[in-house]
């Protein structure tokens, strides 16, 4: 299981979510403003947008919002404009960090991404360095792990599975994340979210507690940030570890 798969698992676990950090419409926001900016305010043409519309849905998201959104990234509204920064660092135990923003003040982001990382054992690394080594796939997270899941999951397209506690991971190829969506929820499956997302080429292998607990932290402080979208990494953190960690 990827680095960034196992921490979805802590936050589950610790009750950590985006949610309980006041984050989870602001991100809806943030993601539906620059998908609308990008790809222009009709999700029918606009992929990207009709995914971040979905899983906005997903949270309840007000539909006065999701308009609001559009409207701002189409111009129709004003508004400080929202930049998507993507940040390469390394955590302790050498693993691998790329650092999603979105953000309206890049100079600010950077600055915070430095100082929490510099301050919990890790450090900013130069463009080019780290990206290679994850790659994008998209990821569908479905509310159960069925057999009946998998199954349908396999028949529409799904490149891998992996099972998460309740929850099952279907991993796509990037182009085909919202025909895979569409079909899971023909199945009437309950879709946690479907996004596109880094995923390590390699992992790091950890098996120290004190080292694991130093990278859980830094993620979970970076992903803290108002500014901060999401954080993957290429750590393998020991199942035991994983769950001393947990409790």
């Amino acid at each position: 299981m990827s680095g960034h798969s196992k921490w979805s698992t802590i936050k589950r676990a610790k009750g950590v979510t985006d949610a309980a950090r006041g984050k989870k419409f602001t991100r809806h926001a943030k993601n539906i403003e620059l998908a609308a900016r990008e790809g222009g305010g009709d999700p029918v043409m606009n992929a990207a947008l009709a995914s971040a519309i979905e899983n906005s849905k997903s949270d309840n998201f007000p539909k006065e919002n999701i308009d609001r959104a559009i409207k701002k990234g189409t111009g129709e509204l004003e508004g400080q404009r929202i930049e998507e920064k993507i940040y390469e660092g390394y955590a302790p135990g050498g693993v691998a960090l790329l650092i999603k923003a979105l953000t309206d003040n890049p100079t600010r982001t950077i600055a915070n991404v430095r100082h929490i990382l510099s301050k919990n054992g890790g450090k900013i690394a130069e463009s080019g360095s780290v990206i290679f080594q994850f790659e994008k796939k998209g990821v569908i997270t479905l509310a159960e792990n069925s057999e009946t899941a998998e199954l349908a999951a396999i028949e529409a397209g799904a490149t891998d599975l992996e099972k998460d506690d309740q929850f099952l991971i279907v991993k796509t190829e990037p182009t085909k994340l919202m025909d895979v969506r569409g079909k899971l929820a023909e199945q009437n499956l309950k879709i946690e979210s479907a996004e596109l997302e880094f995923e390590p080429t390699n992992e790091v292998k950890i098996e120290d507690t004190k080292t694991a607990q130093k990278i859980l932290k830094l993620i979970e402080l970076l992903e803290e940030d108002d500014d901060i979208d999401s954080v993957s990494a290429n750590f393998d953190i020991d199942e035991k570890l994983l769950e001393s960690e947990i409790t």
